[in-house]
C-alpha cells in the first residue's frame, strides 16, 4: 500500500499470514498498536516516507516478535540524535533497521522468506504434481493405441479367416464339379451313350408339350 495517502492503518484486514508489508510514503503518524493485532507474524515492515516523529511512536511494534527488518527512511524521526541506538534497544528482535544491521553490514538484496520462496517450493511441487499427471496421461494414451492396435489385428484376422474360407468353399465346389465330370468320363461306353439318349429324349418330349400347348 505505497503513496496512497493512507493516514492510519486502523482499517487493516486480520491478516495472520502475511509477512512483508509496504506502507511507504503515506501519511502514517501512530496507531501501530493495529499492526500487532491484526499482522502478528511480520518480519519486514516498511514506514519510510511516513509522519513518524519520535520513538515512543515505535513501541507497539515490540509485540511483533518476527520482526527482523524495520525501514523508516525519510520520516522525522530518523533525524533524532542516537536513534539507530534507541531503535534496536527498543526492538531486540530487529536485525536490519533502514538496510543496515547493529553493525552498520548492509542487508542482503533479497530475504527469501520475504520474497516468498517457500511458495516457490509449493509451486514446484504443484509443478512436479502437474508432471506425474501428464505422464498417467500418456500412459493411458499409449494404453488406448495398444487395444485399439489389437482390435485392428483381431480384424485382420478375421478377415483372413473369412477369405481362407470363401477360398476353401470355392475349391470345394470346383472339387464336386470335378468330380460329377470324371464320373461321367468313368462311365462305359455304352451306359454313357444310353445317358445321351435319355437326355435327348427328354428333349423332344418337351418340344412336343411345347407343340401341344401351341
Amino acid at each position: 500500500m505505497i503513496n496512497i495517502n493512507l493516514l492510519s492503518v486502523s482499517n487493516l484486514p486480520k491478516l495472520n499470514k502475511l509477512r512483508k508489508l509496504e506502507l511507504s510514503d503515506n501519511r502514517i503518524s501512530g496507531g501501530l498498536e493495529v499492526l500487532a493485532e491484526r499482522t502478528p507474524n511480520l518480519t519486514h515492515l516498511n514506514l519510510s516516507g511516513n509522519k513518524i516523529k519520535d520513538i515512543n511512536t515505535l513501541e507497539p511494534l515490540k509485540k511483533l516478535p518476527n520482526l527482523r527488518s524495520l525501514d523508516l527512511f525519510n520520516c522525522e524521526v530518523t533525524m533524532l540524535i542516537n536513534y539507530r541506538e534507541s531503535v534496536f534497544a527498543l526492538l531486540p528482535q530487529l536485525t536490519y533497521l533502514d538496510g543496515f544491521d547493529v553493525d552498520d553490514q548492509e542487508a542482503p538484496d533479497s530475504d527469501p522468506e520475504a520474497d516468498g520462496d517457500g511458495l516457490d517450493d509449493e509451486y514446484e511441487e504443484n509443478g512436479d504434481g502437474e508432471e506425474d499427471d501428464d505422464e498417467e496421461e500418456d500412459e493411458l494414451d499409449e494404453e488406448v493405441i495398444d487395444d485399439e492396435e489389437e482390435d485392428d489385428d483381431d480384424l485382420d484376422a478375421e478377415e483372413e479367416e473369412d477369405g481362407v474360407d470363401d477360398e476353401e468353399e470355392e475349391d470345394d465346389e470346383d472339387g464336386e464339379d470335378e468330380e460329377e465330370d470324371e464320373g461321367d468320363e468313368e462311365l462305359p461306353q455304352g451306359e454313357k451313350r444310353k445317358r445321351e439318349l435319355e437326355d435327348e429324349g427328354e428333349e423332344d418330349l418337351e418340344d412336343e408339350d411345347d407343340e401341344e400347348d401351341d
